[in-house]
């Protein structure tokens, strides 16, 4: 009798730890095939730490061959779904396409960048959602702080030593506070007795981290204030250029840096799925399956899961999410194949937040207790090396190194600004010379997270 053949689209917070999960439920009873277009589950939440020198990449990327046992690889980019003839076809990264037949299927394709039509932004802005673009960002701002220790010129050296982050959610907030430490330690070194680096960060919205707590607000804008960095809220850019960048209220910023962490949208592959979307993601029932297709489930950044404790409402697209979402589908796929448990709704309870501000700092409130200082930092540090897949030891020598040794300010020059645009629809791959972008427009109205529950 031949196995079962399960499909996993993506392989970020939910589609690993569905594959995971379906794994250890049939152990070896169905064959689980994981297409994702690189070979590697990204820890998100760390990545800010790598734009900051502070951990190498390596150390937030856990091995999808070395983790998932009995589950089958398959590199590429899934490009389209066809329900009725139960297949997923791909491109591999060499350019060749493959068709991957199934008996279920898990959609988790995850997120993109969220772009919206604002003059010069596509342009000029860098997004952060994989490692190319963290890479690449660690390398500009370096490479900014060394140009403008170079010229003569003062404004030029203030435009190269400013810089503005839009978005002031988890993303924007945690990259701002990491890295201004960095520029502030490379201007330290490299221009002694010159003014600190400037920091700008927006967000339309009234405050800090708008989706948490205000008390976790109030943490991180103090935080950062006392860095010297420049909260505003209500306000935004109206428009980027290669020189600079004009502010919502009229305002000219000269600067070479502009990060966009404004949101984050679903992967355009769930519009060619052909089913009915609420805000581009693709509608389930609390099962996760997607009405009318009984072999198909979604989960993740890409489903819009009815929040069973907020009647009428959908779960928010964040990793906290993602992950026990990821979980509920491979148990609810196990048992439509015989192979678990009853199936059961997704139901969440929500264990606290943590945001790292960099150094000592951070704000937390793990199960509801507000945290702030050392002790958050602690708590946060530790809430990481629990849901950490892999690599625990190494990051936390990562962490041990940088508490006593001077960070490296070099650049690499592995990724160049072409290769990571805004628009595409691949952030975990850099862009090939003349590859062609992936398809897909806008969609999606909430900003996403990059942090897991805690454990």
């Amino acid at each position: 009798m031949s196995r079962p053949r399960v499909v996993i689209v993506g392989a970020g917070f939910a589609g690993y730890r569905a594959a995971r999960t379906l794994a250890r439920l049939t152990r070896g009873r169905a064959r689980i095939t994981l297409l994702n277009p690189t070979d590697y589950f990204l820890y998100l939440p760390l990545l800010p730490q790598v734009a900051a020198g502070i951990l190498e990449a390596r150390r937030v990327t856990v091995s999808l061959p070395g983790t998932l046992h009995g589950v089958r690889l398959v590199l590429g980019e899934a490009d389209g779904v066809d329900p009725d003839g139960c297949t997923v076809s791909y491109t591999d990264p060499e350019g060749g396409s493959g068709t991957l037949g199934y008996e279920r299927l898990v959609l988790a394709v995850g997120s993109v960048n969220k772009l919206l039509p604002i003059p010069g932004v596509a342009e000029h802005a860098h997004g952060f959602r994989g490692l190319p673009e963290a890479l690449y960002l660690r390398d500009h701002v370096t490479r900014q702080v060394e140009l403008a220790a170079t010229t003569e010129d003062p404004e030029t050296r203030a435009a190269r030593c400013t810089f503005v982050v839009v978005g002031a959610g988890y993303t924007g907030t945690e990259v701002a506070a990491q890295l201004q430490m960095l520029t502030h330690s490379l201007v330290r070194r490299q221009l002694p007795g010159s003014r600190p680096p400037r920091w700008i960060l927006l967000d339309v919205a009234p405050r800090v981290l708008p989706e948490l707590d205000e008390r976790l607000s109030r943490t991180a804008d103090r935080v950062l204030r006392e860095r010297g960095v420049e909260v505003r809220t209500g306000t935004s850019v109206k428009e980027a250029t290669p020189d600079g960048v004009l502010l919502g209220d009229g305002e000219p910023v000269a600067t070479r840096t502009l990060v966009w962490c404004v949101g984050v949208r679903p992967d355009p592959l769930v519009e060619a799925v052909g089913q009915p979307l609420e805000q581009g993601r693709l509608i389930v029932d609390p099962y996760l399956r997607m009405p009318g297709c009984p072999d198909v489930f979604a989960c993740g950044d890409a489903a819009a899961v009815p929040d069973l404790g907020q009647p009428g409402s959908f779960t928010p697209m964040t990793a906290q999410h993602a992950w026990r979402q990821g979980k509920v589908a491979g148990e609810n796929v196990a048992a439509s194949l015989g192979l678990g448990r009853r199936p059961r709704a997704y139901r969440h309870r929500d264990l606290g937040f943590a945001v790292d501000l960099g150094g000592a700092q951070a704000a937390a409130n793990p199960f509801g207790i507000p945290l702030s200082g050392p002790p958050a930092g602690a708590v946060t540090r530790g809430y990481h090396l629990a849901a950490l897949p892999g690599n625990r030891i190494r990051v936390a020598a990562d962490w041990l190194l940088d508490a006593v040794l001077p960070r490296q300010g070099v650049q690499l020059g592995l990724v160049r600004s072409w290769s990571v645009p805004l628009e595409s629809a691949s952030p975990e791959l850099a862009r090939a010379p003349g590859a062609p972008p992936r398809p897909g427009g806008p969609a999606g109205d909430r900003p996403g997270s990059g942090h897991p529950p805690l454990p």
